[in-house]
């Protein structure tokens, strides 16, 4: 009886992998359109997806990384240069894109833009430090997904969201974990929605990767001006070498770090090319070894390993 299992449980796995690896025909006559395409997972998506025959759309937000995209492509990649928290940048770009793809509809968009924002403790924020990564972050995406879902539904396409591990565990405080946070609840609600109208929609959460995003030199500037206006009460309470400690224990997770942006773009391949796409994938080692895991765990396991990477405070007891 365990024999037949085994058997039953091989064959099923066997076909659950030659399913996954089927993939769609004819990408050459497919548009695709990419936010975020300056640099990073947007830029190296672009410029994948190019070679492999799509007709790809890439959205930059600067002209000078336009142009330097444009150079190393072939002329089937146009570029476009979008603000996603411009409302009315958005519906112009939409219009564009309608005119470029005509009746075939877009296949693909990647919501890829976005910003890390300040990480600091929550109670050294105010609201302000929080709303540009939900603006761009969230309500970015959901105003481009709306813009181009009509596309999209006519192509019967896919929409791929590029979240993060920090849309499943809150690694820090400040704007950039709870806009991911909304990201997987709009991925999710939208997911469900256009099931009947045969688009898929997938969830990309990568770990931690080497990018511009998490530049520790640029978010360590942000946390130190926002230092120098916090109250006395608080400094006190911290304590001063408070930063300083805080970047020693940051240089003890480069181990986590993953350096090869490809493992994200082979998600967005996989989820644009394939007959069954998944709805969630977890890109970086990291990722699917601890962050997606841990999620799982109770809150209190959860607590335990996140709170060791912490610096303790100076004097708590001084409020």
């Amino acid at each position: 009886m365990f024999f037949w299992v085994l058997a039953l449980l091989i064959f099923c796995g066997f076909l659950w992998n030659y399913k996954r690896q089927l993939k769609i025909a004819n990408i050459t006559d497919k548009y695709i359109f990419i936010t975020g395409c300056d640099t990073g997972f947007g830029n190296l998506a672009a410029r994948t997806f190019d070679k492999k025959g799509f007709h790809v759309i890439a959205a930059c937000l600067t002209e000078s990384e336009s142009t330097a995209l444009k150079a190393e492509s072939s002329e089937r990649l146009h570029t476009v240069l979008l603000d996603v928290t411009d409302p009315e940048n958005v519906r112009r770009t939409a219009q564009w894109v309608k005119n470029q793809v005509g009746e075939k509809g877009l296949w693909g968009l990647i919501n890829n833009a976005g910003v890390l924002g300040v990480l600091a403790p929550t109670d050294w924020l105010t609201v302000e430090d929080y709303r540009e990564p939900i603006e761009v972050n969230l309500f970015g995406l959901i105003n481009v997904t709306l813009n181009l879902l009509p596309l999209v539904k006519k192509a019967r396409g896919r929409v791929i969201n590029v979240s993060s591990v920090g849309g499943r565990l809150a690694l820090g405080g400040g704007g950039y974990t709870p806009s991911k946070y909304a990201v997987e609840g709009f991925n999710d609600s939208l997911r469900r929605d256009m099931k009947a109208f045969g688009v898929h929609v997938s969830c990309i959460e990568p770990g931690l990767f080497k990018t511009g995003l998490s530049d520790p030199v640029k978010a360590t500037e942000k946390k130190l001006a926002i230092w120098k206006h916090l109250s006395p009460d608080i400094k006190q309470q911290y304590g001063e070498g408070y930063i300083e400690k805080s970047l020693d224990k940051l240089k003890g997770t480069n181990s986590f770090v993953n350096m090869d942006l490809s493992l994200v773009v082979e998600c967005m391949d996989h989820a644009l090319t394939s007959l069954f796409p998944k709805t969630h994938y977890a890109a970086g080692r990291d990722a699917k070894t601890f962050w997606i895991p841990l999620s799982h765990m109770p809150a209190v396991l959860q607590d335990f390993l996140l709170l060791k990477q912490k610096v303790e405070l100076a004097n708590p007891k001084a409020v």
